[in-house]
This record gives C-alpha cells, structure tokens and sequence, in this order.
C-alpha cells in the first residue's frame, strides 16, 4: 500500500514537470505557492492526490491485490492492476469534474494514470520474478503437511512439488485412521499420524496443513482449534465437510481448489518497518565503523595466526542454516581443543560457556567484554539471515539437544541483541533464555525493539559481556 502512494505522488510529480517545463525545485515552489495551475491551492493538489491514491488502495484490497502473490496468476495479476488503475482514474476524473477544476490540465491527469499503470504492472512483474527466484533456492516457501494418504493427497503434492512458483515445501504426509492409503505406511514420506500431527508440524517449522481427507466434521473441528492454538494456517479440499466452510471463499493453490479455515495474522506492515530499520541501522553503523574494524582486524593479526573472522554455521529461522561472522577472540585451533575442556561448563542445558576460556586470547578477553567482537555479525543483518533484535542463533548440536517447546524461538529471524542480552545475560539457566525469548515472539513490537537497543548500548558500555 505504501509502494502504491508513492508511485502515485512520484507519477504526478513527473506528469506536471513534464507539462509545465519546469524544473523540480520551481515547481515546488511554485505548487507550495499556489501558483502551479492558476491559483489552486497546495492544499487542494494534495487533496485530489490523496483521494486518487485512496481509491487506488482501497480498490486494490477490494480486488485482493495484497494478497500473497502466489494464489494469483501473473496475468490475473496485471490484469486487475490495469482495472485498479482505471477504476480509480474514473473516480479521479469525475471528482475534478465536480469540483469544477478545469484549470488542471487533462494531460497531466491522463499522464499520471498512464504513469501509474506502467509503474504498478513493472513493480509487481519484478517482485513476482523476484520471489519466483527465492522460491528456487529455497528461501521464504511455506512448508506444508497433507493430512490424508489417499489419491486426492499425492495428487496436492504432486501438483506443488511440480510448480516451484508457488512458494510450497511438502514436509510429509499424516496418516489418517480408517482410509484407504495410496502410499505405504512405510514410506517415509507418511511423517506420522494425526495424533502427532502438531508434534510433526513444530518439529517440521509448518506454516500450512492440507487436509485431503473426508472424516467428521468434529475432527477438523478439533484441528481447527488447535491451529488456531499453534499459529498454523489450516486448509481443506471444498466439498468435503458440509457445514463447516459455508460462506468461505475457495482459493486456488495452482490450478487445485482449496478452502481456508484459518489464516494466521501476520503484521506485514511491522515486519517491513523492522526489516527498513535493520538495513538502515547496519548500514550506518559498518560504513561508520569501518576505520574501527580495520583497526580491530590488523591487531587480530598480530597477536596470533589464524584469520580475522571466525565463521561458524548457525540456525536461523525454521531451521534454516546460515554463516554467522564475528572476529575472532581465540586461537586457531580453538574448536579441537573444545572437547578437552567441555568439564568446565559453566551452564546448565545444551549452553556451552566458560568465563575464564582458556583458549581466548587476550585482545578477544577485551572484544568479548564490551560485545566488539560481534560487530561482524551487522554483516548478516544486511544479508536478511539476522536482525538486529531477536533471539540468539544456535550452533546445530545445540538444537539437536531441543525439546519441541523449545523450537519456538526458532520461528523468527535471529538478532544481534534480545531481551536474553539485556535481561538474563549472566542468568546460566536454559529454560529462562528460552523463557525470555519466547516473551519477546509473542509480545514484538517495534517499541519493544527500540527499548531492547537502547538497552543494549548500556549493557556494551558497562563491560558485562563474557
């Protein structure tokens, strides 16, 4: 929606420089002075400009052009947003002609539609290729379980595997009691039953069940509510469960009609705010600190061998592995010496810490006490494997280690720094890192974010990193 109101005000002002022959600073004054179409008002301009750009965005949500993307097609697509564009420029047209402004040139109107047009098709062209792209490397599908063994489920799969576009990873099949199954049990494609279907579907990260198979109306009443419970978007084949998903609008994932019992909110326009202020934040702080890092590294490389960044494979989220960098506060052969020294944990759990490290060296002492040594890490913030607020990413023999419970923190983007930082740094305890973590996913807002990295900055000046 944000995209739209700007590709409106950035059309007009392009139609009207256009027109008037002007150049942008003199029509601004000119537009601020009232004097840029025979004495209209600034005040009226951006009147009749936000009207237009209101009825673009209301128009768009009307035909569900903020929809995921994926349950349209490319040309179904273009061809509402053609239809937005014309609807809106009609209204448009018949507000200026209440208004009585013939003083506004029509070639600057008809431009500016035409303008927006091309704009609105163009951006959401590149998106769409975009994400189609993401989606071939495996980055931002929605990962799905099929409830039901039968044709219609292997025909669901089937049909999702084979159209990469639509952004689906098939995680398995859930056996269902009492039906004919067109898969072996043995196979291990059937993941479980529907006894463990919310066991399989945190372990898996699920965003999506598919149910395929006809059973009683209180079963799917049942997994209903306990989607609901897990924040797990549920979907059933139409005509199946009479009664149930009257008055639901069917929905076609590829060409295979679905009906959606439950949509998960998600906070789209926070998520987008957050991921503006990690670039902008990261930005600024590696173009800022540059001399400093350079400064870091050459010391790195002269008090012992090894390379400057010290790289390990993290998990982020749903599961996903990534390269995390820090500089490098030990020695070199710091993670074959660990085993010798695993006797000396000092936390409970699948933590590994040690307050006097022996393999640390001692320019790392001083990068590990005020959290230098992770300024790297602003790198992957840039990259989208981390945000600068979240819960810590882990090694992977540590999530190995987890309970299902504990899979939680993994639903959303790592971060630099997280309530666990701030609040429970020196607090050894497992279950209240988790704890910590779990009241920052369900309780996220932006101001809780800005809180934590005010937070944070006190807790790097007082030296309380280990």
């Amino acid at each position: 929606m944000f995209l739209d109101v700007l590709t409106v005000l950035v059309s007009a002002i392009i139609a009207t420089t256009y027109e008037r022959h002007t150049g942008p600073v003199v029509g601004a004054r000119a537009f601020y002075n009232g004097t840029l179409f025979n004495g209209r008002s600034m005040w009226i301009l951006l009147a009749l400009v936000s009207a237009f750009a209101t009825g673009l965005v209301v128009t768009s949500r009307r035909l569900h052009l903020y929809s995921p993307t994926r349950l349209s097609s490319f040309l179904h697509e273009q061809r509402l947003t053609v239809q937005v564009c014309f609807t809106s420029g009609l209204l448009l047209t018949g507000t200026l002609y209440l208004v009585r402004a013939e003083d506004i040139p029509r070639r600057v109107v008809i431009v500016t539609l035409l303008l927006v047009t091309v704009s609105l098709c163009l951006r959401r062209l590149i998106y769409r290729t975009l994400m189609y792209r993401r989606f071939e490397r495996g980055k931002d599908t929605r990962n799905v379980l099929i409830v039901g063994t039968g044709p219609e489920a292997y025909a669901l799969r089937h049909h999702l595997e084979s159209i990469r576009y639509l952004g689906y990873t098939f995680k398995g099949f859930i056996e269902f009691p009492g039906v004919s199954s067109h898969i072996m049990s043995s196979s291990g494609d059937v993941v479980g039953t529907l006894d463990t279907l919310f066991q399989h579907a945190r372990k898996q990260f699920v965003d999506e069940i598919f149910f395929t198979t006809p059973c009683e109306r209180g079963i799917v009443q049942d997994v209903l509510e306990k989607s609901r419970m897990h924040g797990v978007d549920l979907r059933v084949v139409p005509d199946l469960y009479e009664g149930l998903a009257w008055n639901s609008p069917i929905e076609y994932i590829g060409q295979f009609p679905t009906i959606p019992l439950h949509r998960g909110h998600v906070p789209e326009l926070g998520f987008m705010l957050k991921r503006v202020i990690d670039v902008l934040f990261s930005s600024l702080l590696l173009l800022f600190l540059l001399p400093f890092f350079l400064l870091i590294a050459f010391v790195i490389k002269l008090e012992s061998p090894g390379p400057v960044f010290y790289t390990s494979e993290r998990i982020g989220k749903k599961g996903r592995i990534f390269r995390c960098y820090k500089f490098r506060t030990m020695v070199r052969d710091a993670e074959i010496r660990r085993a010798e020294i695993m006797h000396m944990n000092e936390r409970d759990g699948v933590l590994f810490k040690i307050t006097n490290d022996p393999r640390i060296t001692r320019l790392g002492r001083i990068l590990r006490k005020y959290s230098l040594d992770e300024l790297p890490q602003f790198i992957n913030v840039l990259r989208g494997d981390m945000s600068v607020v979240g819960p810590r990413p882990p090694i992977a023999s540590e999530v190995m280690e987890y309970k299902p419970s504990h899979l939680r923190r993994l639903d959303v983007t790592p971060g630099i720094t997280g309530l666990w930082q701030v609040q429970g740094r020196q607090d050894p305890s497992f279950d209240s890192y988790v704890s910590l973590d779990v009241t920052y996913i369900e309780k996220w807002n932006l101001w809780l974010d800005i809180k934590i990295i005010v937070r944070t900055i006190g807790v790097v000046f007082s030296g309380t990193g280990t």
